[in-house]
């Protein structure tokens, strides 16, 4: 069985830690230029109004990423990692319920994005520092639009901070830096010119992501 073939038979749902520097980010795709991140990363149309999923200047996203020739390729991996953008931007929003992640997401993707940003807010955490993905891949699934993105993660300079004090949650860099994420993007019923992430899997301690 392929990957893509055993992601689809069987969605895992695993939840990043939080509060100890232990949550994700992104801001730049390498050849796509450093412009506002709430326009479309894959160069979707122009009349889809997408939601604001910047971050503040304390904290830098980095998507070390090929933009693929492939057009549907390239448009599932912009908004997959608009769809960290998007949560990173509830996390530091304070948002359960921020609409940016929603619109990137639906399904077990959702909720995974729910339950990080509702984590973070209860323990009264927001992120800072950077937070770097790189070694993207992307594989067709089925017969359908579904499309597997996966990429490697480093949070090694990705940091918890206290919302009431301003003071950081600094971490030593070790084999937990390192993860590895799985999403299952497909074109939003609304707009196919937007992606959304629909199932996700996240490994954490990945050695292939350190070397």
């Amino acid at each position: 069985m392929t990957t893509a073939a055993a992601f689809t038979a069987t969605a895992t749902l695993l939840l990043t830690a939080c509060g100890g520097g232990d949550e994700s980010s992104p801001e730049d795709i390498k050849g796509a230029g450093g412009g506002s991140p709430s326009a479309s990363a894959s160069g979707g149309a122009a009349d889809v109004k997408r939601p604001d999923v910047s971050v503040p200047p304390d904290l830098k996203l980095v998507f070390d990423f090929e933009k693929p020739s492939d057009a549907d390729e390239a448009a599932a991996l912009g908004d997959a990692a608009n769809f960290i953008r998007a949560m990173d931007h509830g996390i530091a929003q304070q948002d359960p319920k921020d609409p940016a992640y929603q619109f990137y997401s639906t399904g077990g993707a959702q909720k995974y994005a729910k339950s990080q940003i509702e984590a973070w807010v209860k323990d009264g955490w927001t992120v800072t520092g950077e937070d770097r993905y790189f070694n993207a891949d992307i594989e067709a699934v089925g017969q359908g639009d579904s499309t597997l993105v996966t990429f490697c993660r480093n949070q090694a300079k990705f940091y918890s901070k206290k919302v009431k004090t301003g003071k950081v949650s600094y971490t030593d860099e070790n084999l937990d830096s390192y993860q590895k994420f799985s999403l299952l993007m497909s074109p939003s019923e609304a707009s196919e010119a937007v992606w959304q992430a629909r199932q996700i899997e996240v490994q954490g301690r990945v050695e292939e992501c350190k070397g």
